[in-house]
C-alpha cells in the first residue's frame, strides 16, 4: 500500500487530524500520537502500540510487521512494511493503535476530572477554587 492509502485511512478514524513531526507526517488523537510515516522513505508506517499488541502483530504476520530497532522497539513502535500490507491488515493495525491512544486519552482525562473534583479546582488554567 501506497503512504497515500496509510494516511487515508489513518484520517477515517474518528477525531484523527495529520501534524508534522519533524518535518515528517504523523497523525494523533486528543493531541497524542499513535501513527506516523516518519519511515515512509524506507518504505513503512510507524504505530505506537503495547509490547503484547506488537509481539502478537509480529507472531501473525511477520512479513508485515517487526519492532522499531532500538529503544522505541522495545516501547512498542511497530513498523509495518506498506507493501506487503492489504488494506484490511493496515485497517486493523491503525484502527488498534488508534484504540489504544482513544483509550489512554480517556483514562487520562478521568484522572484528571478526578484530581480536580477532589481538590476543588474548577478551573485548571486559572487555577480558581470553589468557595
Amino acid at each position: 500500500m501506497p503512504p497515500a492509502d496509510f494516511r487515508r485511512i489513518a484520517l477515517s478514524l474518528e477525531g484523527v487530524e495529520e501534524y508534522s513531526h519533524a518535518g515528517l507526517p504523523a497523525f494523533h488523537v486528543g493531541g497524542r500520537k499513535f501513527a506516523s510515516l516518519a519511515s515512509q522513505a524506507e518504505g513503512y508506517g510507524n504505530l505506537m502500540l503495547t509490547l503484547e499488541q506488537q509481539a502478537a502483530f509480529v507472531e501473525e504476520a511477520p512479513e508485515i510487521f517487526l519492532p522499531i530497532p532500538g529503544r522505541w522497539g522495545k516501547m512498542g513502535h511497530t513498523h509495518v512494511r506498506l507493501p506487503a500490507a492489504s488494506e484490511d491488515v493496515l485497517t486493523g493495525a491503525l484502527r488498534t493503535a488508534w484504540k489504544l491512544r482513544s483509550d489512554k486519552n480517556a483514562k487520562t482525562r478521568r484522572k484528571k476530572t478526578d484530581v480536580a473534583e477532589r481538590s476543588g479546582v474548577t478551573d485548571k488554567k486559572r487555577g480558581k477554587r470553589r468557595l
